[in-house]
């Protein structure tokens, strides 16, 4: 179930980018707010204390590792893991240097999801949004059907591939503590940068802080 909802969640983004296309603009910026909030709580409540029982100096080390991962992969992905990924032009060619940055992300947000229900619903929710700007920005790079439905269908499975090695592979539980710690980094990096960005000329409005109070107080009580 929980490797069907990941893959479900990039699948309802499709679909309301798809249906809802004029009517998104106004709401864009309230759900990536939402969104962001909430994925920042959940990393502040929940991983980073975890983390933190095996307290020495590189678990710090290892969080600066996962930002300036995320900080690299944005050079490649032109920013859609929060958000940001605009184009006009048309898509000649597949998107590889995008589609291999967010697979990378996304396969890396799927490690922490067992075990972890905050973490777990943050990223569902998280990937809602992020679904619909990546069906806008190739629907508008008029690229073919088949090739958008490639591009979501493989980012979609990246995160329960995550969650899948996660399970099953040694590797992950060995070094845990070191890889929770980069995942933290990264979550940081995007939760941050979307509260930011979804703010015209960054500056808060009353919707858009009530928003993003909602869900810091979500994420704590979930």
């Amino acid at each position: 179930m929980i490797y069907l909802a990941l893959l479900m969640s990039v699948l309802l983004g499709f679909a309301s980018a798809t249906l809802l296309k004029h009517r998104l603009k106004n709401s864009m910026p309230l759900l990536l707010a939402f969104s962001g909030a909430f994925l920042l709580a959940v990393t502040v409540f929940e991983m980073l204390p975890e983390v933190f029982e095996h307290y020495n100096k590189r678990f710090g080390l290892f969080i600066m590792l996962g930002l300036l991962l995320q900080i690299f992969l944005d050079f490649f992905s032109k920013g859609a893991e929060h958000g940001h990924v605009h184009s006009h032009e048309k898509q000649v060619k597949f998107p590889w240097l995008i589609f291999l940055s967010l697979s990378i992300h996304a396969f890396l947000e799927g490690i922490p999801v067992q075990g972890h229900n905050g973490v777990f619903y943050g990223i569902l929710i998280h990937k809602i949004p992020i679904a619909m700007i990546l069906t806008l920005f190739l629907i508008d790079g008029q690229l073919s059907k088949s090739k958008i439905a490639l591009f979501l269908i493989s980012f979609a499975l990246m995160t329960p591939l995550g969650a899948f090695a996660a399970n099953q592979f040694s590797f992950f539980d060995t070094y845990k503590p070191e890889i929770d710690a980069v995942v933290i980094g990264v979550f940081l990096h995007v939760s941050t940068t979307i509260l930011f960005e979804s703010s015209k000329d960054h500056k808060f409005n009353l919707a858009k802080l009530l928003t993003i109070l909602l869900g810091t107080a979500l994420a704590y009580f979930i």
